[in-house]
């Protein structure tokens, strides 16, 4: 399938299904007229590696799961190492929503002070 239907099948964009084939998490060869044309497999990699990216982790943390890529990514026992990733992020996104808190939290105050 080419770019485009692979888009509409999973719900990527073109643009993200050419990062995640620079990252090395989806393969495609190249039609006689230059196109992109990705084998069956490539939909259910791109629906895990998005799966993997709502979830918060990173393309350089997909990138560790490459080769689960491929199956029922939600029916696979977790690997220490997918673990080891899924904590570390975990630690990042709750110290970021921590700075955000205490950004919005100060805002908050000088508003509060300031008056109505």
């Amino acid at each position: 399938m080419r770019i485009g239907e692979l888009a509409d099948a999973t719900g990527a964009s073109p643009r993200a299904l050419r990062k995640y084939e620079d990252a090395g998490l989806i393969d495609s060869q190249r039609a006689a007229n230059g196109y992109r044309v990705y084998d069956d497999r490539a939909a259910t990699r791109v629906r895990n590696i998005r799966h993997l990216l709502e979830a918060g982790l990173t393309l350089a943390d997909v990138a560790c799961f490459r080769d689960c890529l491929d199956g029922d990514l939600s029916a696979a026992p977790p690997s220490p190492e997918g673990l080891r990733i899924a904590r570390a992020r975990l630690a990042v996104i709750d110290r970021r929503i921590a700075s955000q808190t205490a950004a919005r939290d100060r805002l908050a105050r000088a508003l509060d002070a300031a008056g109505p």
